[in-house]
């Protein structure tokens, strides 16, 4: 979200950023919004005089009624002046009900004006536009048949697809055997690697207020993806980076305090609403699953360089399992509203041979901090908003993809790399069952 005083001295870079983004729909918002709050800026000025006047007339009614018992006279000059505080009074209500009427519609338009992206962001309507920048590893194409993901795991017994729909629909799964097994071990790998990295660990609340996700999401992203829990103010987390944003929301956070780099693990559940291709289908777009997650709060002169540590983080990952990735730009139309600048981390996927998403790196600016009220407090005593990163470590769902069609083997065997040998109980190779 924008600072209302930025749309006022910048209307013209804030139409402008629309456009870039392929939003046209939005730009009679910022004329909306400013006139709005030109109407609201004069409600409060009224007010504010009304209220002075109010201290002024009640001195003077006073002095009158005091008057009053020497010269009758006074009353009726008092009674007068009784009357024009009652008038200012009903005035100064009127105005009290319009400044919140006017603050509620400045607010909900505030929250669909979208952030200012970077100028590096390539200009683009669709993730058509997305740009490669570099890639990491060499992708190999074996000589051998890559089965469909479930087909890999079913042959180790690591799958069900079938009882988790009589359970709970499409889009659920059970994992079993060796498969579950390498899913946690994943998991453990990723959330150590990034305490090596300096970050802390957390395990945040799964569920979290309505206003914590106004703060963190747009309302887009909100319907598309959000479960609500009925009856209660409460929502599933669609990823950690929920909860843990929302962790500072009303805080002052001494400047000494950052950076905060965390790593958080949770379950995420996602509507997914939409249909989806059969590359889409098994385990890659579900409902539910699990991941590690690493969020930053810094000082906004250093979060351009938190952003490029940490999707730099997420290649090193997956390079250390032997997992040739990608990095993709996202262009202006695939970035959501409140991101400043994104980046997607792709897996080489020899079955399709092609890559596919795993990670997703944002630099929201201060946007979140804004709707969140997160401030900082400077070592001079004066607050500033600071910037908010996230970053996927990885979510096993769609790196167990990656990783078994990367390390299959001819004879249906799959490779451990060494990477991951202490988190699989010394295993170097699963054998199938089937």
């Amino acid at each position: 979200m924008l600072d209302i005083k930025f749309i006022r001295e910048n209307p013209e870079l804030v139409k402008e950023n629309i456009k870039k983004k392929f939003q046209d729909h939005k730009l009679p918002m910022v004329d909306e919004v400013i006139d709005l709050d030109a109407q609201r800026r004069a409600a409060i000025v009224e007010a504010d005089q009304l209220r002075a006047n109010r201290n002024t007339l009640s001195k003077q009614i006073g002095m009158l009624m005091g008057q009053a018992k020497k010269d009758p006279s006074k009353l009726a000059e008092a009674e007068a002046v009784k009357a024009q505080v009652k008038e200012q009074a009903d005035r100064l209500a009127e105005l009290e009900v319009l400044e919140g009427q006017l603050d509620e519609r400045i607010r909900k338009i505030m929250l669909s004006i979208p952030n200012i992206i970077d100028p590096s962001v390539p200009i683009g309507e669709s993730d058509e536009f997305n740009v490669e920048v570099e890639r990491f590893g060499e992708p190999v194409t074996p000589d051998y048949e890559i089965p469909y993901h479930t087909a890999i795991m079913e042959r180790f017994n690591g799958v069900d697809m079938d009882s988790a729909g009589r359970v709970s629909g499409n889009g659920f799964y059970y994992l079993m055997g060796d498969i579950a097994r390498l899913h946690s071990a994943v998991l453990a790998y990723a959330r150590d690697f990034m305490i090596n990295k300096g970050f802390t660990y957390c395990i945040p609340p799964f569920m979290i207020h309505g206003n914590v996700v106004e703060g963190v999401m747009s309302q887009t992203e909100m319907d598309a993806m959000m479960y609500k829990i009925e009856g209660e103010d409460l929502y599933l987390i669609g990823t950690s980076e929920h909860s843990m944003i929302g962790k500072f929301i009303d805080q002052i956070i001494p400047e000494a305090q950052l950076p905060q780099t965390l790593t958080s693990y949770s379950p995420c559940f996602r509507k997914e609403k939409g249909a989806h291709g059969i590359e889409e289908r098994g385990v890659y777009r579900i409902h539910q699953f699990e991941k590690q997650e690493m969020v930053v709060v810094c000082k906004p002169e250093d979060s351009m360089a938190w952003y490029e540590k940490m999707w730099r983080y997420s290649v090193e990952l997956f390079r250390s399992l032997e997992i040739p990735v990608r990095q993709l730009e996202c262009c202006s139309g695939d970035l959501a509203d409140l991101k400043v600048k994104s980046c997607d981390i792709e897996a080489w996927s020899p079955r399709q041979q092609k890559y596919f998403e795993v990670c997703s790196c944002s630099n929201l600016g201060e946007a979140q901090a804004r709707r969140l009220k997160m401030r900082v407090k400077g070592e001079d005593g004066k607050m500033y908003l600071p910037h908010t990163l996230n970053n996927t470590v990885v979510a096993p769902p769609r790196m167990l993809i990656a990783f078994l069609e990367n390390h299959l083997q001819a004879d249906g065997s799959v490779t451990i790399p060494a990477a991951l040998r202490p988190y699989m109980g010394g295993q170097e190779i699963l054998v199938p069952k089937k």
